[in-house]
Order: structure tokens, then C-alpha cells, then sequence
């Protein structure tokens, strides 16, 4: 049964990632033990059919070799306790497939439904668990009520999978007086395994439909409300606000380390309305000027401001500012504005007298 919604509104939002992770880690997963006991119907019913031979004929030879050897054996609780352990190893040596078999159903057919999961979570003691009205309340609660309907709909259909079956071969069961035993035993056998097919197709058709139930069910019960998305969002990627207010610490400390950069420029190329462009070139360890201040408006001035304190000529050229702008900080000017950058380096050196 779905969660009942907090005040925060009606769960509309499909769950998130983290969601599903969190109700994986408390065992709350879909899964249907329809499926589990379909399969374990279906392959047992195929394990006995190939299997079937052999386990006759060993189990055949067991009773030959007892009935054979029990008239030389004195019965004292000794012989007695021999002969069970004898009887109790062959026959598990029999069995052994059978419930290797079974452990591997069990195992494979939980794995297919959710995969490799090992948490405790579901063995810890709920107090809650214990309050009478709550477990009033579950009796009489959607689930209860599917699993009630669900299980009536598996002994109809079964009841009339068998009634049906043996009706089929009535006429065919009468002849059975005049006929041996052996050939009774065989029928027998025979309408036995067809019932029993019968009721895997049953089981699978069940466990097909119980399981796509239990899914959607899952899935509604995981469903969050609004306000539970943008609390997780909160959680895992943090408030909205800090984030600003880091993303502009950050903004701010990277801004001192490049006005600490200005006073290394060899020019500053500006746009008289609001760019400023800080460029250096060092001939012996670059192949091009770099950029190592850029900004607008409020920065361009403080770019402005500090070139002036340090001596730093301001070159207004507005084309190449605008272009030069476009550029990553520490990245080396394009060939295309080699010659630009090239005069105005000039223009600056010579003013310089270098």
C-alpha cells in the first residue's frame, strides 16, 4: 500500500534515483512470490520429466538390494540403526538434485526480479509494527485485499485446472477396473503430469500478472510529492542559495587573482565604452601574447585603474578589445590577430624605448 502523501501535496513526481537506492537499502523492492513458486513448479515439473527414469531405477535398486539382502540380517537396534543410515544416505544421494534444484529456483528467481541485495534492514524489530489499530488497519488495507482475491483466484483456477482434467479422461479412468496395475499406475501418472503442467501454465500466467502489479505498486509507493523533490535536490546537490553565495566567493577570489595579474601586462587595449583587455608577451618563454586580465563595465574600470598606478599603457582599440574580450583568460591571442596585437606591442615598446 502507497504511502499516504505529507501535507507538502499528492506524490506526482516519479521517483528519483536516490529514492529508489534509499527503499533498495531497506529490502522495500518489488517482488512476487508468485513468480518464485511458478518457477519452482515449472522446473521442478522438467526436472522430473528427464529426471524421472533415473530416480526409479535407482530407487528400484534400493529396494531390490533391501529386499534381497533383509531376510540375512538379524534385527537388533544396531542392524537396525544401520539400516536407516543406509537407507537415509541412498535416498539423499536421490534427492540431492531435486533440492539443489530447489535452492537454486529460490535463488535465481528472487535475482531476476531485483538483483544482487543483502541489507538487514527488513530483520530489525518495527514497533510500530505492534500497534493493534495500525494492524487492524493493514488487515482490511489494498494489499490485504489483493493478496485475499489473489489467492482464491489461484485455488479456483487450480481446482478447476484439476477437476476439468480428470473429466476429460473419465471414460478413458472406467477401463481402469478391467486393467492391470502397472497400466493403472501409468495413467495415474500420466493425468497426474498433466495436471500438474496445467498448473504451471496457471502459475506463470499468475505470476505474470501478480509481478507487474507488485511493480507498478512499488512505483507508486516511491512516488514523491513536490516539495519532497526539492528537499532531496537540497540534500544531494546542495541549497540553491549557498551555492550562490560559494559560486561568488569564488568569482571574487579568482577576479583578485587576475587584478593581481594587471600590473604584470605589458598593454592594456580597451573599449572606451566598457571593455579593458590585459595583454603580455614575453619573447623569451612565448610563441604569442597572452591574455591575462579581461573584464566589463565595473572590472574594465579597476583593470583601467590599476594599469594607471603601475604605469601600464592604455590602448583604445575597439575592434580588437571586443575580440581579444572573447577570449579564456591564459589564452594565447589567434593568428588572425597576430598583426593587430603586433602593432599595438609595437606602439607601446617604442613609447618605451624598447
Amino acid at each position: 500500500m502507497a504511502e499516504e502523501a505529507p501535507s507538502g501535496g499528492e506524490r506526482t513526481e516519479a521517483p528519483s534515483a536516490k529514492r529508489r537506492e534509499d527503499f533498495r537499502k531497506k529490502g522495500q523492492i518489488a517482488q512476487s512470490k508468485e513468480v518464485q513458486t511458478a518457477a519452482l513448479f515449472t522446473v521442478m515439473l522438467l526436472f522430473w520429466i528427464f529426471y524421472m527414469p533415473t530416480f526409479w531405477r535407482g530407487l528400484s535398486d534400493l529396494l531390490a538390494s533391501i529386499w534381497q539382502s533383509i531376510h540375512a540380517v538379524d534385527l537388533t537396534p544396531q542392524s537396525t540403526m544401520k539400516l536407516f543410515i543406509f537407507l537415509l544416505q541412498k535416498s539423499g544421494i536421490l534427492l540431492l538434485p531435486l533440492f539443489a534444484l530447489v535452492l537454486l529456483i529460490g535463488f535465481f528467481s528472487s535475482f531476476l526480479q531485483f538483483g544482487w541485495l543483502l541489507t538487514a534492514k527488513p530483520l530489525i524489530p518495527d514497533l510500530a509494527k505492534l500497534d493493534p489499530i495500525q494492524g487492524f488497519g493493514r488487515m482490511f488495507s489494498r494489499r490485504s485485499v489483493v493478496e485475499l482475491v489473489k489467492s482464491l483466484l489461484k485455488v479456483l483456477l487450480i481446482s478447476w485446472v484439476a477437476v476439468s482434467t480428470v473429466m476429460d479422461n473419465f471414460n478413458e479412468a472406467l477401463i481402469l477396473i478391467d486393467t492391470s496395475i502397472p497400466l493403472t499406475v501409468v495413467f495415474l501418472a500420466k493425468i497426474s503430469m498433466l495436471i500438474l503442467a496445467k498448473v504451471c501454465a496457471v502459475m506463470i500466467l499468475i505470476a505474470i500478472l501478480d509481478f507487474s502489479f507488485t511493480k507498478w505498486e512499488m512505483e507508486e509507493k516511491m512516488k514523491m510529492t513536490k516539495q519532497e523533490l526539492k528537499e532531496e535536490f537540497k540534500e544531494t546537490e546542495g541549497d540553491p542559495h549557498i551555492k550562490a553565495q560559494i559560486r561568488s566567493i569564488q568569482q571574487q577570489m579568482a577576479r583578485k587573482r587576475m587584478m593581481a595579474e594587471v600590473p604584470k601586462a605589458d598593454v592594456v587595449i580597451t573599449n572606451p565604452t566598457h571593455l579593458s583587455v590585459a595583454i603580455r608577451y614575453d619573447s623569451a618563454k612565448m610563441e604569442a601574447p597572452v591574455v591575462i586580465a579581461k573584464g566589463a563595465d565595473f572590472v574594465a574600470m579597476k583593470i583601467r585603474e590599476i594599469a594607471r598606478e603601475h604605469n601600464i599603457p592604455l590602448v583604445e582599440n575597439p575592434p580588437v578589445a571586443r575580440l581579444l574580450h572573447k577570449l579564456d583568460l591564459g589564452a594565447t591571442i589567434p593568428e588572425e590577430l597576430f598583426r593587430a596585437v603586433a602593432e599595438i606591442l609595437a606602439h607601446v615598446y617604442s613609447l618605451k624605448g624598447r
